[in-house]
């Protein structure tokens, strides 16, 4: 990467008051990181004045494969230098139908998973609202049980079933038809897993309407890096197919590799219903998104859930060379679960610190958290400004963002990620 800012745009970049001036006040990451960035490549950004950061937070799980990636931007630039067609809505491309053959292949076939494949719109909350839609015009029913400090989304069917209270209010209407139950670990263990879930939906008198599905993440990301545990997972797909309730896993965060196997929930050893994927499925960085589900499911009308840019070739392109390249084997697998141990091991020592004040670690893959949550809930915040300053980008997740939460690429490089690690242990410990 060039250590020198393009000459076109030094008089931009002279000028950062726009950002204030003409962007609106709902933009956000930004604030904690005040640069005007201008290249990337793998596991670093470059900002206009020249200064290399590495990049812990990854387009918030939407790069696993860094930025940039040669291999990637390879068949993206052949693709357009052909004229390939870029705009399609739902029509059939031979991009589209190459990643669907590709992930067939590579994906489906390998996990006996027969899922149907719908392409709902660009984004990770397009698939939630297209899932929840489908599970409640399948069954009949209108309620959706989701869990405690979940996020699915800013629109009004996914913050419905979204946990978090500042991001609810948003919405400026009631938020209907979504019932929240514990999360895995929420109670602490003094309460038998599903106990409440399980006593509600005996009993005729609970309020509780009989429920069309149950919407859960198995590594809550923005919820704080909660991890669900294996045995979890599979006593609430046990639940589900017991009360006949559609089990919807939402992987658009922790999908593609995040927590080492392609799907997270491959771990538990079940097969949910639905699921949900986003971010990383494009693989540079280009919005697509995708609905799986079971065969049977597939009752949709032709044009019932439609969206505009649902056939955006380039991200098919892409998707389709990250899908060769990182999955045709399981060196990607392994490597990111040989590195979510170094992570672990770099956490504990820091948390083990007299610095970390009791700060507490949890994670899964390549997908993890420092919670300072028991102690100094703000801690978190003013650990990823040391950070930032230092030239790591972190961000922070949790209901009180009381969580620094790394999600570097997966493809980043043992010296990258040593490098990332200790600027995190010095910001803890500048932070004390």
């Amino acid at each position: 990467m060039p250590n020198q800012p393009d000459q076109t745009n030094e008089t931009f970049a002279a000028e950062p008051s726009i950002f204030e001036s003409r962007e609106s006040e709902v933009r956000s990451y930004c604030r904690g990181w005040p640069a005007v960035f201008d290249r990337a490549r793998g596991a670093r950004l470059q900002s206009q004045d020249g200064r290399s950061y590495l990049d812990f937070f990854a387009g918030a799980g939407s790069l696993n494969y860094g930025h940039n990636n040669p291999v990637l931007k390879r068949a993206l630039l052949d693709y357009i230098e052909r004229d390939g067609i870029t705009h399609s809505l739902d029509m059939s491309t031979t991009a589209k139908g190459e990643f669907l053959r590709t992930f067939e292949e590579l994906v489906l076939k390998p996990r006996d998973l027969d899922y149907k494949v719908m392409f709902p719109g660009p984004t990770g909350a397009n698939a939630v609202e297209s899932a929840l839609k489908l599970a409640r015009k399948y069954t009949g029913r209108e309620s959706v049980v989701s869990f405690t400090n979940a996020f699915h989304g800013m629109t009004l069917g996914a913050l419905a079933v979204t946990g978090n209270a500042f991001k609810r209010a948003g919405a400026g209407i009631p938020l209907v038809h979504g019932t929240p139950m514990p999360f895995d670990h929420y109670l602490d263990g003094q309460v038998p897993d599903f106990l409440w879930f399980e006593r509600l939906l005996e009993d005729s008198g609970s309020g509780l309407n009989p429920p069309a599905a149950v919407i859960v993440e198995t590594v809550q990301g923005e919820g704080g890096i909660n991890v669900a545990r294996p045995e979890w997972l599979r006593a609430l797909a046990d639940l589900c197919k017991r009360r006949d309730m559609l089990l919807i896993v939402d992987d658009v965060q922790m999908g593609c590799g995040r927590t080492g196997a392609f799907f997270s929930f491959e771990q538990a050893g079940i097969k949910p219903d639905i699921v949900t994927l986003s971010k990383s499925i494009g693989g540079y960085g280009m919005p697509m998104a995708l609905t799986l589900f079971r065969r049977e499911l597939d009752i949709w009308a032709p044009g019932e859930h439609n969206g505009t840019f649902r056939g955006h070739n380039p991200a098919f392109v892409t998707a389709a060379a990250a899908l060769r390249e990182y999955w045709a084997d399981d060196a990607l697998e392994k490597s990111t679960l040989k590195k979510g141990q170094v992570v672990w091991q770099a956490l504990s020592e820091i948390a083990a610190s007299p610095e970390a004040n009791g700060a507490g670690v949890r994670g899964r893959g390549l997908a993890w958290g420092l919670d300072f949550g028991g102690s100094d809930p703000e801690r978190a915040s003013r650990v990823c400004a040391k950070a930032f300053e230092m030239g790591l980008l972190l961000e922070t997740s949790g209901p009180q963002s009381e969580v620094v939460k790394l999600l570097p690429p997966l493809t980043l490089s043992d010296a990258e990620l040593a490098a990332g690690l200790e600027i995190l242990a010095r910001s803890v410990r500048e932070t004390a």
